[in-house]
């Protein structure tokens, strides 16, 4: 029988050592050990990453792959499929529930774009202007929660969510290097609890870039809190995370670790 140390399995897999162990503790991915103590994987661990990866593509929980990987290994498909189902459809109505609530702050740049597009008074800024008021509720912070919400995980799901990411190699340096850049463009830092808030220049190109990189984030590192608020004048970003991420939230956004 075929057998992988964790460096091997790693390397045949694609999947990082710490993610392995990872796995490991969350009771995802099972290991003997040798009597020296290593970590030895059978030969269906790759098969069952390729899974795991899976799942966590279309947006499960670790709890509900785990659930998955229970009705797998009585190995009858008809069955996993059955539990999938239900599944996928929660996933379904959540993302469409994000759609929905992106096209809410589309549309309102655009509302602030065409106020700010007009003519511009004589002299100095004033109250109506336009600058610091549109004069309607739309002028308001608009908040955007980019978190997957789930009504039996509380009001603050992203605190329970185990803190691991997703993407790995090439992947990871690319997306760290997109949060730097963009970060790059923060006009002010601010400590928030559980956080930072950037505050960037107001504008439509900026506002969808910050949005569409929050939730891609938000595909491969759920623990991370997004939420979004404009006004005329300024874009807000909040991120928030688990203290045992601290180290993350102070390497991608600058936050005090």
């Amino acid at each position: 029988m075929t057998t992988y140390r964790i460096s091997q399995l790693a390397e045949r897999s694609g999947v990082p050592a710490t993610t392995l162990r990872f796995y490991e503790d969350a009771g995802l991915l099972p290991a003997d050990r040798t009597p020296a103590g290593y970590r030895v994987y059978g030969e269906g661990a790759v098969e069952r990453l390729a899974f795991i990866s899976s799942a966590k593509l279309l947006g499960l929980a670790l709890e509900e792959i785990r659930e998955l990987l229970d009705v797998r290994e009585e190995g009858v498909c008809a069955s996993v499929r059955a539990r999938m189902l239900p599944l996928i459809a929660d996933r379904i109505t959540q993302t469409d529930g994000r759609i929905a609530e992106l096209r809410a702050f589309s549309g309102h740049l655009a509302g602030v774009h065409t106020d700010l597009s007009g003519p511009a008074p004589a002299g100095a800024c004033g109250p109506d202007c336009g600058c610091t008021t549109t004069g309607t509720p739309a002028a308001k912070p608009v908040p955007i929660v980019l978190s997957p919400t789930r009504l039996d995980r509380g009001t603050e799901p992203w605190r329970d969510v185990p803190v691991a990411c997703t993407l790995g190699g090439a992947e990871l340096g690319e997306r760290t290097e997109q949060w730097r850049t963009l970060v790059g463009k923060a006009e002010d830092r601010e400590e928030i609890p559980d956080g930072v808030r950037l505050s960037f220049p107001a504008g439509i190109e900026l506002a969808g870039e910050v949005a569409a990189l929050a939730a891609a984030e938000q595909g491969c590192c759920a623990f991370f809190d997004f939420t979004l608020h404009l006004t005329p004048t300024a874009l807000q970003l909040d991120v928030r995370a688990p203290e045992s991420a601290a180290g993350m939230l102070a390497d991608l956004f600058g936050a005090t670790a």
